[in-house]
């Protein structure tokens, strides 16, 4: 049973998101919030598995909400899903850098919202990852390369195989789709990413796409 906290400022998008997890077996929706500082505090007292995170919101918004969430004493073990209407592209972006693992638009359909609480619960792919990779692109392309990141951020210790990986998962493939790529098993292909993200400290496969950004690993397309 995956455990889910509900944040939105409004009380019928809150109601709403709840009662479509709630009525899809598999999910147990264990609290809500209507601003960033309930979120932080009920994440603490809940420890939620995910936490569904709208970004604007009064008192402490989502991306402040989530920096401290994943910072926080259940950050290990709880995964931030952003609500968003995906026009917001620097507040999503300041949301991945925070800790989100992934986001999708609020008017998606109920079972996409369902699929994507299970998928940031487990943990095997970012979610929208075409639409995350032209965000990030879009706000990266303003910025240099961080001096330094790839010593920083242990880069320079990956094999050739593991940066192949890399750029792969940058590029938004599931395990699956890199095994392919690479014509190897999709087991071998999950040893490689979570090689990866112990080598770099990255949180997870959202994290590993800013890093890729930021380091210059991976060049913003005009």
């Amino acid at each position: 049973m995956i455990t889910v906290l509900v944040v939105d400022d409004q009380p019928l998008v809150r109601q709403a998101v709840r009662d479509i997890l709630t009525d899809s077996g598999g999910i147990r929706v264990v609290g809500d919030a209507s601003n960033g500082r309930e979120a932080v505090r009920a994440a603490a007292e809940l420890a939620p598995d995910v936490v569904l995170m709208d970004i604007r919101m009064p008192e402490l918004d989502g991306i402040a909400a989530t920096e401290q969430i994943c910072a926080g004493p259940t950050g290990a073990t709880t995964r931030v899903l952003v609500l968003t209407t995906f026009e917001e592209d620097e507040y999503v972006v300041a949301a991945l850098r925070a800790g989100a693992s992934g986001f999708i638009g609020k008017g998606a359909e109920p079972e996409d919202i369902v699929r994507a609480v299970h998928t940031i619960h487990l943990g095997e792919a970012l979610l929208s990852s075409a639409a995350t990779r032209a965000l990030v692109q879009r706000f990266v392309r303003r910025q240099s390369p961080r001096a330094g990141a790839w010593e920083d951020e242990g880069l320079d210790r990956l094999t050739e195989r593991e940066r192949e990986v890399f750029l792969l998962v940058a590029r938004g493939l599931t395990n699956q789709e890199i095994a392919a790529e690479l014509v190897i098993s999709a087991h071998t292909a999950k040893t490689h990413v979570n090689r990866i993200m112990a080598k770099v400290h990255a949180r997870d496969r959202a994290h590993l796409v800013i890093l890729a950004y930021e380091s210059g690993l991976v060049t913003a397309r005009p």
